[in-house]
């Protein structure tokens, strides 16, 4: 008996010893047909075909080294096919380990509801892949009604401008993915060692710089599109649902010049281990920090000339949030600064990072396959060097850039074009109820297309100026209202969706967000904090990082049943890296922590402008942990008038010393000096 992968695949037999080339590492076939030491020169550029670069690839010993099991699984799977495509087929609701680590590949991540007790119901969790964000009118259409059909009736936008969809019975998996294709979506690479969706500003601004941003995100996320067929013969019995590609995209893709490929493979870039991990790639304009650009592994910003013309880009690498529970060794990081390449080498520049990690990341132990650690141990200068082999000439200097600004494009705005759009904010991404209902309606009503934002909110676009006045009216009584009518916490925080379904979940997330941001705005009012102030709250259910906590200025990073890491420092723009202040605080004491943190902030800040995250830098951890502890709450007035006499509580025990020693109380003591104070005033007496 064997099985068939679909038109373009080998068939292999389904017995325990399948037939696969042996697993012969990563070095590029031709290498050894290059000098090995030959010095780069920088030469000026003239079109990719036409120069010759004097640059050798790097050469690895080919010694056999060790290997996680998911490295041996890739390896053995025909090209991500085996043995999904037989587990597909059992009648059991779920997969074998082999099978659910391929699966993610595809798109999709094998779940159970861990809410329930006495046994397992599986279902699968399918992510789409939208560079940019963007959704057409038909895709959205499709999936709302794959969530009603399939899913569990709702649709989760994430913190990378997609869509997930929950709840999905393996017997329905082939129907759902198969819709989704033809709707001209997909979630090949949503998921798995390679490169994951691509970032860009949702906005849809009629401008050359943002314009170009998304056009080169969604050309970097076709170069990085697996090619060897194994999504469309699993879920479309092989038929191809594709845009043409652009010319660049291919020629970038195929060019060996400097070694990156693996000559004659269905997965030129990738060959059959793809990489080490996930791969996440931002592209953005200066100035707009919407995508978080710093936590991925390369960051790419437009660098455009006076009159606005793009030029080239800047390239951050080795950014990354995951991380691991009381494991030192593991850390979120920074991208940090690697060059600048001018704008017709962009493809051939990611390529080469791509395979710098894919040569040279580790394959033994997942919790360090990252590309940061690559970065992080070899330090940015041998890295550099590294790529400049295969991009085949030298990086030049990292452009000066402006701050970056977080923008969230909340409300309505001019695109440019005569139409508008508008951005709505959605509570932890999660669309769902009457929100569905009348988002679906507006957009098939007006035939509108969306796009995701690294946020987890919507923005519609392509909205003619006389639709504006009914579709906030309609909006508005659907719960989705203009940003002033959101509170400040809400618009910029960020949860995962943790319980019930992620199987890394420690604590809650999504479902814990809405309590902690109502209680986190008592305290504000508490400590006289006024409404229009906000400060950046993430909170995820685990320390894998998924909605970016540690940027945050105050993150809650799941560390036990009902408890949380807390991590400050983060700032509104997302440029800083936050920091572990405390451990293991239980969700029912959070405000012990939040309130002597939040009213300091107030009372000590040296401007009204100085945020709680370099606030919270400034003061330094060690003094932050001293008014912690020694937190009693705030000292509240006891007069018929109820006057707030003392703001604070060192400056209490200091007069309530003073008090006993007269057998007064703080308050009598302090009435009584005030009196003093005031006649000796009215007297037109001064006293010392």
């Amino acid at each position: 008996m064997t099985t068939s992968f679909g038109a373009s695949s080998s068939v292999i037999p389904t017995d325990s010893k399948i037939q696969i080339q042996s697993y012969n590492g990563l070095r590029s076939s031709h290498s050894l047909a290059l000098t090995r030491n030959l010095r780069v020169f920088p030469v000026p550029y003239s079109g990719r075909s036409s120069v010759v670069r004097a640059v050798s690839t790097p050469i690895k010993p080919q010694t056999e080294t060790k290997r996680s099991k998911v490295e041996i699984i890739k390896e053995q799977s025909n090209y991500i096919r085996y043995p999904l495509n037989e587990e597909l087929l059992t009648d059991a609701p779920n997969i074998n380990e082999s099978a659910t680590q391929l699966i993610k590949f595809h798109g999709s991540y094998q779940q159970y509801n861990r809410d329930e007790r006495g046994g397992r119901s599986y279902s699968f969790m399918l992510r789409t892949k939208n560079p940019c964000g963007k959704v057409s009118n038909q895709l959205y259409l499709t999936m709302d009604d794959l969530a009603d059909q399939f899913g569990i009736g709702t649709l989760r936008l994430t913190t990378r401008q997609t869509f997930q969809l929950h709840g999905v019975l393996k017997k329905d998996l082939k129907t759902v993915m198969g819709s989704i294709i033809r709707s001209m979506g997909s979630t090949l690479g949503a998921c798995g060692d390679l490169n994951r969706n691509v970032l860009a500003p949702a906005a849809p601004l009629v401008r050359k710089d943002y314009l170009f941003a998304q056009e080169t995100a969604e050309n970097i996320a076709a170069l990085l599109t697996p090619q060897s067929g194994f999504y469309y013969d699993m879920w479309v019995d092989g038929e191809k649902f594709m845009t043409a590609e652009s010319p660049e995209v291919v020629k970038a893709r195929n060019d060996n010049s400097h070694g990156t490929n693996f000559p004659d493979s269905p997965e030129p870039i990738y060959g059959t281990q793809f990489l080490p991990r996930k791969f996440k790639i931002a592209v953005t304009v200066p100035t707009d920090n919407s995508v978080d650009i710093l936590t991925n592994d390369i960051g790419v910003v437009v660098v455009s000339d006076e009159n606005g013309e793009p030029q080239g880009f800047n390239l951050y690498v080795g950014g990354g949030m995951g991380r691991t529970h009381r494991l030192e060794s593991t850390f979120p990081r920074l991208g940090e600064p690697l060059g600048y390449v001018p704008k017709e080498d962009i493809l051939y520049a990611v390529k080469a990072i791509v395979v710098t990690q894919r040569e040279n990341g580790r394959r033994d132990d997942r919790k360090y396959s990252r590309l940061k650690y690559l970065v992080h141990s070899w330090g940015i200068k041998k890295f550099r060097s590294a790529v400049e082999q295969y991009y085949g000439r030298k990086f030049e200097p990292f452009r000066e850039l402006p701050e970056w600004e977080f923008k969230s494009y909340l409300g309505w705005h001019e695109q440019g074009d005569g139409n508008l759009f508008c951005g709505l904010h959605v509570d932890s991404g999660r669309i769902a109820g009457k929100m569905k209902k009348t988002l679906r309606e507006i957009i098939e009503k007006y035939n509108l297309s969306m796009r995701i934002t690294p946020n987890q909110n919507i923005i519609l676009c392509d909205i003619r100026k006389a639709w504006k006045r009914p579709i906030t009216t309609t909006l508005a009584q659907a719960g989705l209202l203009l940003p002033r009518f959101v509170d400040p916490l809400n618009v910029t925080a960020m949860a995962c969706p943790a319980f019930p379904l992620c199987p890394l979940a420690i604590t809650e997330a999504e479902r814990g967000i809405p309590d902690i941001l109502k209680r986190v705005r008592a305290v504000f009012e508490k400590v006289g904090l006024k409404y229009n102030e906000s400060v950046v709250i993430r909170v995820t259910g685990c320390p894998n990082g998924c909605a970016r906590p540690y940027m945050a200025e105050l993150g809650l990073v799941g560390d036990g049943p009902n408890s949380y890491q807390i991590w400050l420092g983060g700032t509104p723009n997302q440029t800083s890296i936050a920091r572990t202040f405390m451990n293991k605080v239980k969700v029912q004491d959070l405000e012990k922590v939040v309130e002597p943190l939040l009213y300091n902030w107030k009372q000590k800040r040296l401007t009204k402008e100085e945020s709680f995250g370099d606030f919270s830098n400034r003061m330094g951890f060690e003094k932050l942990q001293e008014l912690v502890d020694k937190w009693d709450g705030l000292i509240k007035g006891t007069s018929r008038y109820n006057l707030k006499l003392f703001a604070d509580k060192e400056t209490y025990e200091a007069v309530d010393d003073l008090a006993k020693l007269q057998n007064k109380t703080a308050h009598q003591l302090a009435i009584e000096v005030i009196r003093n104070f005031v006649a000796s005033q009215q007297n037109g007496k001064s006293e010392n």
